[in-house]
């Protein structure tokens, strides 16, 4: 290397050669540039121009899902160009590993389908962050949308990771997806002595007393069926929190067998009677009836 080089000569001059493709300092100079002007943007972006747009949509679930799909397609196109900086053509990368692309996306095929399916979810946002869902029987609320899983925190605070193609093709209940309410029930029984209506009375007092039960739609009471060993009613409510759900319902069933109590209402238990064939008598044709709870 001649130390004498003139400034223009010093920065393009190649001094890594790799497989054809000539490194220099004004190409790395050019890279740092493009990788610096991506950031800039993705920063005017989301600080300035988004920031706005969020100002009308009153939704974070969607604000992150834009904000992350933004982030991807910022990054893709600044790789992409800092790549030509580099001077490796972007066809002829393409060209020569089209045959060991075919064989990996085989591989990973399902990896792709959960790729695709977040950026399904990212762009539609049936599924946000924020929203409470039930996925394979387990209620959960999605704390994060990645581009191929997503996680979903448990009632019992345990962090469940879940292909984007669970939210996308299988059977989800979203929760939270219309925005308002939910109807909800607790279902009770009583002794076929009771008084049907005075039981509907109490449900409705004791649905008074929890506060998170909207008053609007009002709590109503039905009478559903005559059971084996009960009258059968269902008290049913509405709420917007879906997150404490089960404890809302557990509160309610106290204070239901609190207040049926003190009304001397009897939650019966099922019975079955059993017939047991006793010691013969004089005439051979004794017998002795028990009767015991079938859950016993």
């Amino acid at each position: 290397m001649d130390w004498n080089m003139t400034i223009k000569e010093l920065l393009e001059f190649n001094f890594i050669d790799i497989g054809g493709i000539s490194l220099s300092a004004i190409t790395l100079i050019k890279f740092t540039l493009v990788i610096v002007l991506g950031r800039i943007i993705l920063w005017v972006v989301l600080k300035q121009i988004l920031r706005r747009f969020f100002e009308k949509v009153d939704d974070p679930g969607r604000q992150f899902a834009i904000r992350q799909f933004v982030k991807y397609i910022i990054y893709l196109l600044t790789f992409l160009f800092a790549l030509q900086t580099l001077g490796i053509s972007l066809s002829v990368l393409w060209a020569g590993s089209a045959a060991l692309l075919v064989g990996f996306g085989l591989g990973m095929q399902q990896n792709f389908n959960d790729l695709v399916s977040g950026i399904i979810l990212l762009i539609e946002s049936s599924v946000a962050v924020g929203d409470v869902v039930t996925v394979d029987g387990i209620v959960g609320k999605v704390k994060r949308i990645g581009l191929r899983t997503s996680e979903v925190e448990s009632l019992d605070e345990i962090t469940i990771v879940i292909p984007n193609s669970k939210l996308v093709v299988d059977n989800v209940v979203n929760w939270s997806y219309n925005g308002k309410y939910s109807r909800f029930h607790v279902s009770i029984g009583v002794a076929y002595d009771a008084d049907p209506e005075e039981v509907r009375k109490i449900l409705l007092r004791v649905a008074d007393t929890q506060m998170e039960l909207l008053t609007q739609p009002k709590p109503n009471v039905q009478f559903v069926g005559f059971g084996d060993s009960s009258l059968d009613f269902k008290l049913l409510f509405y709420t917007h929190n879906f997150w404490q759900i089960e404890r809302i319902k557990s509160d309610l069933r106290f204070k239901i067998f609190a207040a049926l109590k003190k009304a001397e209402i009897e939650i019966p238990f099922p019975q079955t009677d059993i017939w047991v064939r006793s010691a013969k008598d004089s005439n051979g044709t004794g017998t002795k009836k028990e009767e015991t709870p079938s859950g016993n």
